[in-house]
Order: C-alpha cells, then structure tokens, then sequence
C-alpha cells in the first residue's frame, strides 16, 4: 500500500459522506459537523462540552459557536456539570431531540436508497470491509497477535439510540431467545414480552414513554423500556437486556442511566419495576442506580418457581 493509495481512497470515501451526510441532501439546515454535535448529544444522557470537544476533535471556539446557535434555536440548554462544576453539561431540549431525531431519520432513510445498489450478495464483503478499516486504523491499533487484528470492543464504541424499524421485533426475538437459554423460560414469558411491546408500539406517548436500542458495530445488543405505569406519576422500567457478548461494557448501566433521567426530566415521581431475585446482574444495576426492594412473593411463571421482587426509585430522592 502507498500513500497515494490511502489519498485516492481518501477522496472517493469523502465524496461518498458528502453524498450522505450534507444538509443540502438531508434537507436540514444543518452542516455535516452541526448534524454530528447532534447526533452525540442525543446519543448520550449526559454530556459534558469538553467530552463532546475530544469525542469529536473540534476546535474548543467551533464547538462554542455551535452550541450558541443551537441554544439560540432552543435546541440544547446548558448547565453545570454533575461531576465537575468547572464543566458544562449540555442536553438537548424537547425540540432538540426532535431535530435529532428527524435528521437520524433521514441519513437512514438516504443510507438505505445507497445500500439498495449494492447486490445482496456484496454486502456481507461490503460489510466485513468496513469492520477491517475501523478496527486496524479505528486507534492506530491493529490488535495483538493472534487476535485478528481486531481490536476489543470499548464501552465507548456503543451507543444509545431510538428504535428502527424492526428494533420492536428484535427485542420481543432476543428476550425470548435469551431467557430461554439462559433460565429455562418457556413461550409464556415470549407471549408476554410480546404483549408489552405490541402495546408501546401500537400506542405510547413519545413525552412520556420511550425505548433505547444499545448498538454496536451498528447491530442492537442491549434494550430498555420506559413506560407509564398504572400508578400516578410512576413511570415503570421494563424489558432492560443485554447480549451476553457485549456484557462488560456498561451498557446495561447506561440505559438504566439514560431511562432515570428521561423520566425525571418528563415529571416523574418514582421509576418501579418488577423482576426475579435469579436475575443478579440486572439487580446490581437497579441497587447502583438506587433502586430499593420493596417486596417479593414467590410465584410459578415462565415454566419456572420464581421468587419475583418489586422495585421503587425514588426520583426526588435521589441526586440530580
């Protein structure tokens, strides 16, 4: 390989972005880089401007000048930090994430119409060949020997995102799959999973309910629901997995995460749940997050003897 190959690459693949990404194509009036600050922001719950600065490689005045616009839009509000008061934690408003959302809406809709040219037979090639560029020149690490030259994936690599088409059918598949696999659970527990989705999909409130894909390499390994719950100002957590091979990255902290503070940002009292005393990794999650037992109650569900427990936050108990 020569530099000129890497220039020549360098000018096609720049071509093809800006085919995909410019605001001219999506129909935004946003630029490639204002799209992207957008995108990170609805990707994240929390974001500090000087981990958005480094996530991004921006000069510390461009990205003031466009979170001025975007504030001026009414598209982000800025505070200070949960972490350190030195810092500004930007969030983007109910608008804000409306416009992400379009714009994610469009670049999908226009990777989509390119991805159609390319014969079914060329994509898994296609595919394959972008996961070898990423992993060798993704850090300037190609891997260790005998790894492939794949580097491990980080928790960084990840990122939360709203449900594409056929993201609903995904959960309902993988909760089956995995609870199948890993406790015995029979079709009842399918049918119930199914029953829950069906509901969000057919009839939710986006300001007061939501759902977040976790993804990967562009694949979805994790998922959470928020949904009212019967009681008043409850909002109840349901259906929150994760790949067993993506375990170990905090995905399922960062949607639990991501889900308190959506439904305390939406007015919410409490977040409850309710799940199994055999589940231990995802009771750890709801104790780190604040999470306290209430009360359980053996039952026979799912072709199992189950111990079920109920779980409550507190939201104007815990910290902002």
């Amino acid at each position: 390989m020569t530099i000129q190959d890497i220039r020549s690459f360098n000018r096609f693949y720049t071509n093809v972005i800006g085919a995909l990404d410019y605001g001219r194509r999506l129909y935004a009036p946003y630029t490639l880089t204002e799209s992207r600050v957008l995108y990170e922001l609805a990707h994240a719950p929390r974001t500090d401007a000087a981990d958005l600065r480094a996530q991004l490689h921006l000069d510390a005045g461009y990205l003031t000048r466009i979170l001025n616009k975007f504030e001026e839009d009414g598209l982000v509000e800025r505070g200070p930090s949960d972490t350190d008061p030195r810092r500004r934690r930007i969030t983007l408003t109910a608008p804000g994430r409306e416009a992400a959302a379009l714009l994610d809406e469009r670049a999908r809709e226009t990777v989509g119409a390119m991805l159609n040219t390319v014969p079914d037979k060329d994509r898994p090639r296609l595919a394959e060949a972008m996961r070898t560029v990423r992993t060798i020149l993704g850090d300037g690490d190609g891997g260790g020997p005998g790894d492939g030259g794949r580097r491990a994936p980080r928790p960084e690599d990840v990122v939360l995102r709203e449900p594409a088409p056929g993201d609903l059918g995904w959960i309902i598949q993988r909760n089956a799959a995995l609870y199948a696999a890993e406790y015995g659970f029979d079709a009842d527990y399918e049918a119930l999973v199914a029953r829950i989705v069906a509901d969000y999909g057919e009839d939710h409130d986006p300001n007061l309910e939501r759902t977040w894909i976790a993804e990967l390499d562009g694949r979805p390994v994790g998922c959470v629901m928020c949904v009212r719950d019967d009681t008043a100002g409850a909002a109840r957590l349901r259906l929150l997995l994760v790949e067993p091979d993506a375990r170990g990255l905090r995905i399922g902290d960062r949607l639990v995460g991501a889900l308190v503070d959506f439904a305390r940002e939406a007015g919410y009292r409490e977040v409850v749940l309710w799940t199994n005393d055999i589940l231990g990794a995802a009771r750890r999650i709801y104790q780190r997050h604040g999470f306290v037992l209430v009360a359980e109650k053996p039952h026979h569900s799912f072709g199992q003897d189950l111990t079920g427990q109920d779980w409550r936050l507190d939201l104007h108990a815990t910290p902002h």
